[in-house]
């Protein structure tokens, strides 16, 4: 009998909560590891749609190794810093190791960070830094790769200026850029950790789309005219970014300013950007587009 128990950790977030979610809905048993003390409310939401619930800190090897025993695999959706994307993480991966689990799914759900040179983005480069953790130890492991969130595009990302009606872009209008529903990431997640056969990398992306496309699309949408405003070149926002940080370095903030100005730069300078495509791995999937996302918008 085919063994369907996932480990999830990281559940109770944003991310987690719908891979949670996916995955039940695919008939999984889940196993959401949550640290004591976890915010009571989704700790409910999680038990009412019928995921065990578990709890043990990270620091605790033999409860996180109680956790993983039985697993088919361990998916992790957890955010932070060093502390949680390095450290959290390989103890998580130790207790896997230790239980005999299979499989691994680490949280790299971002642009393709194993193309950008080191240093060009502080937190790709602790998934970068795990990453070779992970290609040392004894697991099966698989990244899902997915661009940015297309949710961001609402107004998150500072790329849709809706009040003044522009596109900004840097260096190249025609870049094309990776983006991906968050419930579409967790759809395919949730299909992954369920198939005992994924390769290293999975590359997703529900739309690759450009400035000028975004620009055009939006006209189209409102029936109003977007017109591209261009910020300068990649060269400008490097310095721009640098100075951001030595001005205003954030401290422990997983998304200080200067951190969402790396994302950018990574995007429109393209080495992030996600080839070839593994969407058709799971034909029941369907995309949902930037035209979906921003249609949406207000709704």
């Amino acid at each position: 009998m085919t063994n369907t128990t996932i480990l999830l950790a990281g559940a109770t977030g944003d991310l987690g909560e719908r891979i949670a979610k996916a995955l039940l809905g695919r008939g999984a048993a889940v196993r959401a590891l949550v640290r004591p003390g976890a915010a009571a409310e989704t700790v409910a939401r999680l038990r009412s749609q019928g995921a065990e619930v578990v709890e043990a800190e990270y620091g605790d090897a033999t409860g996180l190794r109680a956790a993983c025993t039985g697993a088919a695999c361990v998916v992790s959706a957890l955010s932070g810093l060093r502390d949680v994307i390095v450290d959290a993480q390989t103890r998580l991966l130790e207790a896997a190791v230790s239980a005999g689990v299979p499989r691994f799914i680490p949280s790299d759900f971002a642009i393709d960070f194993t193309k950008l040179p080191a240093g060009s983005n502080r937190n790709l480069d602790l998934r970068r830094e795990f990453k070779t953790r992970l290609d040392r130890a004894p697991i099966a492991a698989t990244s899902i790769l997915n661009g940015a969130f297309a949710d961001m595009l609402t107004g998150v990302a500072p790329i849709i200026l809706f009040k003044r009606k522009r596109v900004l872009y840097w260096q190249n209008a025609d870049q094309r850029m990776d983006f991906t529903a968050k419930d579409d990431v967790a759809a395919f997640t949730a299909a992954a950790a369920l198939d005992p056969s994924t390769p290293r990398i999975l590359r997703i992306a529900g739309d690759s789309i450009s400035a000028r496309g975004l620009a055009a699309l939006m006209s189209d949408l409102t029936g109003e005219r977007y017109r591209l405003l261009r910020a300068g070149g990649l060269g400008l926002l490097g310095m721009l970014t640098r100075v951001a940080r030595t001005v205003a370095p954030g401290g422990g903030d997983v998304y200080p300013p200067w951190q969402g100005m790396q994302y950018m730069h990574n995007m429109y300078s393209g080495l992030g950007a996600l080839q070839p495509l593994d969407n058709h791995r799971y034909p029941d999937l369907r995309w949902t587009t930037a035209r979906d996302v921003l249609a949406s918008r207000g709704s």
